[in-house]
């Protein structure tokens, strides 16, 4: 139990704020973009720099506390309960390179700032649906990007970056210094350190056609086979999704789609208009949409394919890697998900991977994904009177659609961690059985024990 002098030490070993249960900030300090999760740790770090992260994990290990981080808390699939929470939103250092093409932020930096401050320049970083993403968290998950058949996973192009370990110790690491740790952290999410910077690869800006088209629900079993057929002609610097929205009568939905099924095309793709409209043609004639958003984009507008919600809402998820999407597989989801069923489910999502998706980066990593063919994503309002049926539909489908899964997720995708077994399926199990080995050496007293984690090999004393 922490008492007084115990909160004095911090206070005295930091720059940034410490809030308790009953401080004012408290609420701000710990608040998740996800409403449906309310962090309930025993003290609130808000970190002004990393030497505030560094002495806030010192201060949690020499008292046996667990530690969580959150920045945006677009991840926060699962409660904080007790122990040391380091909010990392102050940490907004950003520098862009644009000879090296390479952006260097802070821990607290979101996507819409890193575009904002390259996009003038020509460049882009791979971030993915929303922009209004934590760039780091994002990228410890692997990062799947709108333009990830282009490019790959956002983890495969960082450079180095700033970690401070379970013991405390502030550490700048890229391929050459500790490696092993470095290519653990590419995927292995927040098992192994709390990053406080990160340096990573830009790309070149061209042209950019972008935007959606919004079918019918009740054509989705025609739009679904339409667009099987249509994917092996795309190249891989085309990269579509394709959604099943139940859309509620809320304020971030278009009027005319409130209180509709519909089928939701995304499109992005680096080229022209012409070109663009030439691959989008077969998706256009195969309904009668009610409304096509599709064409040249500014970048700086890339939000609007997807047009993910921009206020916190309360949610939960599940995803899982798929084989294939075959017309047997597509049945399946139809059938729970489709027009005519009773699924709660706000969001069905199907997103191809492929293209450089599939090809392995130029460094060692823990990403997983590659060897999938399709991301199925599930997501849900986790509030009465939806929450317990739409966390009974996410199972549902999951279960139908096992047959058809590689049987692994992306962690970024996974949804609320459950017991090992279930956390293990976010990583192969080569790659899960070394993230274990290294969690017993660099955090062997499961200091960072929140959010999507592992345990250690346990000890043969």
């Amino acid at each position: 139990m922490l008492v007084t002098d115990d909160i004095q030490a911090l206070s005295t070993a930091v720059s940034g704020p410490v809030a308790l249960p009953d401080s004012p900030e408290f609420a701000d300090e710990t608040r998740a973009f996800n409403a449906a999760t309310v962090h309930r740790p025993d003290v609130v770090l808000g970190a002004e720099n990393a030497q505030d992260v560094a002495a806030g994990v010192k201060w949690a290990a020499e008292r046996r506390l667990p530690v969580a981080v959150q920045s945006t808390g677009h991840g926060a699939d699962s409660v904080v309960d007790g122990g040391l929470l380091i909010n990392t939103r102050r940490l907004q250092e950003l520098q862009i390179d644009p000879v090296e093409r390479t952006a260097r932020v802070g821990a607290g930096v979101k996507w819409r700032n890193v575009l904002e401050a390259s996009v003038p320049l020509g460049l882009v970083g791979l971030h993915g649906s929303s922009t209004d993403v934590g760039v780091v968290g994002y990228t410890l998950g692997g990062g799947l990007p709108v333009l990830g058949r282009a490019h790959g996973f956002a983890a495969d192009h960082v450079r180095s970056m700033e970690v401070v370990t379970a013991d405390g110790a502030l550490r700048r690491i890229n391929a050459e210094a500790e490696a092993e740790l470095f290519a653990l952290m590419l995927g292995g999410k927040g098992n192994f350190g709390i990053v406080t910077e990160l340096e990573f690869s830009l790309f070149p800006l061209g042209d950019f056609y972008g935007g959606g088209i919004i079918y019918p629900g009740a054509d989705a079993a025609h739009i679904l086979a339409a667009f099987r057929e249509w994917l092996p002609a795309l190249p891989d610097h085309a990269s579509p999704s394709i959604s099943l929205l139940r859309l509620p009568e809320m304020e971030f939905v278009p009027a005319p789609l409130r209180g509709q099924f519909v089928v939701h095309l995304r499109f992005a793709f680096l080229g022209t208009r012409e070109d663009g409209d030439a691959l989008l043609a077969p998706m256009r004639a195969v309904s009668r949409p009610l409304m096509d958003t599709a064409g040249p984009m500014s970048y700086l507008d890339v939000d609007q394919i997807h047009m993910d919600p921009a206020d916190p809402l309360p949610f939960t998820a599940g995803g899982a890697l798929l084989k294939d999407l075959g017309e047997e597989a597509a049945a399946d989801l139809l059938k729970l998900t489709g027009e005519g069923s009773d699924c709660p489910l706000l969001l069905v999502e199907i997103r191809p991977l492929g293209g450089a998706l599939a090809r392995a980066g130029a460094l060692p990593d823990a990403v997983s994904g590659r060897d999938a063919a399709f991301l199925l994503f599930l997501l849900g309002f986790k509030m009465p009177p939806f929450a317990e049926a739409v966390a009974a539909s996410i199972r549902g489908v999951l279960a139908e659609m096992a047959p058809h899964s590689t049987g692994y997720t992306l962690v970024n995708f996974h949804g609320e961690p459950g017991d090992e077994a279930d956390r293990a399926r976010a990583w192969s199990p080569a790659v899960y059985e070394r993230m274990r080995v290294a969690k017993s050496s660099y955090d062997p007293g499961n200091l960072l024990r929140f959010g999507h984690t592992i345990t250690g090999v346990p000890s043969a004393t």
